[in-house]
């Protein structure tokens, strides 16, 4: 299968103003200028007729097909509120992949996201990249474990402090405390188990072994920049491999972030502020997150707001500064990378996924549209 006639933007350093993608056996096989373009075969040719081509957006943190449309009370099925700590838990063990949200997505070009565990408890729980298209979620993971979520702030706070009968955390010191006693005990339970001591198997503690080897990233959501602070202060004490998601106040935390290469997904910034941790929500943020040389991604924080507005959500941080190209990175490379993805998905590059969205202008652009969309070389 090849596309052919399309403004190709690879997102791998060289575009083509009429460029074709060749795929073959899901995979892209070939990129190149339409001059270029190898003698045709007998596969299908999808004529872009002179529309843009990109590699499929990528939203690096949500929660689709685990909080799903029209369902009611939707936070109940996100957060395993019964502990503030849950690394033992498994997203892919409660996402369903008929979710109409799926299609929406599908429809406006966005071919792949990581789906996560709610931000109620102070560890989460392990997350999951996934391809937005399959009927089975094992079928559909691009990489499990993902990242280990958690959470600093009013989340987990007020989740378990505001109980008729409260319990810990109460407090913003409280929720550090929680998270900070057990990568403690999850260190000890490593240790331990490496000098070849016989200790009861614990499922939670194996499950943070990968975390406390920076073998598996952290993706901690954080608001406010003392809770983003806390994220990096603690993260350089147990050595792990930080995300910072939503980055509220990156504005305040930027210059710090990028002197211990913090990486950040921005948002969701197209809503109001809904409560007092997001006062200063911005589309100012990811201008400033991207000018300081960090690493950041834009995440819609799907359902709060719908993944099909991914795009939407890059094309008015465009308008409020964001260089355009930069915007483009947020939502395919770059989202890639922090996911750790990069290897499969991204960029339109030789022997990655034929994840490609054919839009009929530039995605950012109000009056453009998808003409097409391809996971894994099929339409």
């Amino acid at each position: 299968m090849r596309i052919i006639n399309g403004k190709v933007l690879t997102m791998a350093g060289k575009d083509y103003e009429n460029g074709f993608v060749e795929v073959q056996n899901g995979k892209i096989s070939a990129v190149g200028d339409m001059a270029d373009l190898p003698a045709a075969d007998s596969g299908e040719i999808y004529d872009a007729a002179g529309g843009y081509v990109l590699p499929g957006f990528i939203d690096a943190h949500t929660h689709i097909g685990v909080i799903c449309e029209s369902i009611g009370v939707a936070v109940e099925f996100v957060n395993e509120i019964s502990s503030p700590i849950t690394p033992s838990l498994r997203v892919i063990d409660g996402a369903y992949p008929f979710d109409t949200a799926f299609q929406k997505a599908v429809q406006a070009g966005v071919t792949s996201a990581v789906i996560c565990p709610g931000s109620a408890n102070v560890i989460g729980g392990q997350t999951a990249a996934i391809k937005l298209r399959g009927e089975r979620i094992d079928d559909m993971i691009i990489k499990f474990p993902c990242s280990m979520k958690m959470a600093l702030g009013d989340n987990p706070r007020t989740t378990y402090g505001k109980r008729s009968a409260p319990m810990s955390p109460v407090t913003r010191m409280g929720v550090a405390m929680v998270l900070r006693n057990a990568l403690l005990e999850a260190r000890d339970y490593m240790e331990r188990k490496e000098r070849g001591e016989q200790i009861p198997f614990h499922p939670n503690w194996e499950a943070m072994i990968p975390v406390l080897k920076g073998e598996l990233p952290v993706h901690i959501h954080a608001h406010r920049s003392d809770d983003i602070f806390t994220a990096m202060r603690v993260a350089k004490e147990f050595g792990l491999k930080l995300a910072v998601v939503h980055c509220t106040d990156g504005c305040i935390t930027a210059k710090y972030m990028k002197e211990e290469n913090v990486p950040a997904m921005v948002g969701p910034t197209l809503m109001s502020s809904t409560k007092l941790e997001t006062i200063n929500l911005s589309f100012q943020t990811p201008v400033t997150v991207s000018e300081a040389g960090i690493k950041m991604a834009i995440t819609t924080d799907h359902d709060v707001i719908p993944l099909e507005y991914l795009p939407v959500c890059a094309a008015v941080a465009v308008r409020n500064g964001l260089d355009a190209g930069e915007a483009l990175k947020a939502i395919t490379i770059n989202a890639a990378e922090i996911a750790g993805i990069a290897d499969r998905v991204g960029s339109l590059e030789v022997g990655k996924d034929a994840d490609i969205s054919v839009f009929t202008d530039h995605p950012f652009h109000y009056t453009s549209k998808t003409k097409a969309v391809f996971i894994d070389g099929k339409r």
